[in-house]
């Protein structure tokens, strides 16, 4: 079974190379001082992850983002919220994965997101539904998509029980 978590870890840096890359590989007029800065510290980052030190090419890639805000340059890449961020790197990684994952967990993940989003859409748009259930749907869904994304099938199938607990709670069929 391969490191699911490395894998995304690498999709993150991976991703946030190719964005400074397409970004600094485009002609916006700004600066050539701060964008060759900006180069360096990409240099700086690939080559911290091609040596295996993950931690320092995630430094390096942080400051580019705080050179980048500091300067004032508004066509570069901006700072992601967490869960844009993950987002993003969710697909940025799962090509990547499917390839490592063997068929019958590909298989097995896919029924399981199924059935989740097919549950949490029934249960978000049950009548009546009061704002703490709803609230109880997102951290569920959320729980079974983290698993999912790490490939972690009896995690993500007992956050689908949960949900499927609550949908019938609720008087929605699961």
């Amino acid at each position: 079974m391969p490191d699911v978590y490395h894998f995304m870890q690498d999709a993150e840096l991976n991703k946030a190379f190719d964005v400074w890359s397409g970004y600094l590989e485009a002609r916006t007029g700004e600066d050539p001082e701060i964008r060759a800065r900006l180069r360096s510290l990409l240099e700086s980052a690939r080559e911290a992850a091609a040596e295996g030190d993950a931690a320092s090419a995630r430094a390096w890639v942080a400051d580019l983002y705080d050179e980048a805000c500091a300067a004032g340059l508004p066509w570069a890449p901006p700072r992601l919220r967490p869960c844009e961020a993950d987002r993003q790197t969710r697909d940025y990684v799962k090509d990547e994965l499917r390839r490592a994952l063997p068929v019958h967990l590909r298989e097995e993940l896919d029924s399981i997101a199924i059935y989740l989003s097919v549950t949490a859409r029934r249960l978000r748009t049950a009548p009546g539904l009061d704002a703490a259930a709803r609230q109880d749907v997102l951290y569920v869904t959320a729980r079974a998509g983290m698993a999912l994304d790490l490939a972690h099938p009896t995690a993500a199938r007992r956050e689908l029980e949960r949900l499927k607990a609550l949908a019938r709670r609720w008087g929605v069929e699961p």
